[in-house]
């Protein structure tokens, strides 16, 4: 089964896809929502991400949720791709706390492949932690 790990930071959706456990390193590693005010960005946006969905043949995406208030809380933007990732008709998604990909990641010994980038960890971690 292939699984998408995300990882949303600021207007950048951190993209990593796992094949049973095997990590998959594809051109597309993120896809940015330039302008979350201008309709044809949002559309952009979506379209860019349903394509990649379908070319991959993702089965379940995993994003891993931000705090809504505090010091750490999310932006507004990131909110707004996580709803536009929810509304995929692809594939499932569900969300995981940070806690909870603390507590995989303490639980396990993670190595990470060679052709991740460093931004990509957390997101790597997302999805290994579902998988």
């Amino acid at each position: 089964m292939k699984t998408c790990g995300i990882e949303l930071k600021a207007n950048n959706m951190i993209l990593v896809v796992l094949e049973d456990k095997k990590f998959i390193d594809l051109k597309t590693k993120k896809i940015t929502l330039e302008d979350d005010e201008n309709q044809n960005d949002i559309r952009s946006f979506c379209n860019d991400f349903l394509l990649f969905l379908e070319q991959n043949k993702i089965e379940k995406v995993f994003i891993k949720k931000r705090a809504k208030k505090g010091n750490f809380a999310g932006g507004a933007v990131t909110f707004k791709m996580e709803g536009l990732i929810q509304l995929n008709p692809l594939c499932e998604v569900q969300l995981l706390s940070a806690q909870a990909i603390s507590s995989f990641e303490k639980k396990n010994e993670i190595e990470f492949p060679k052709g991740l980038k460093k931004y990509q960890e957390q997101a790597f971690l997302v999805a290994m932690s579902k998988v």
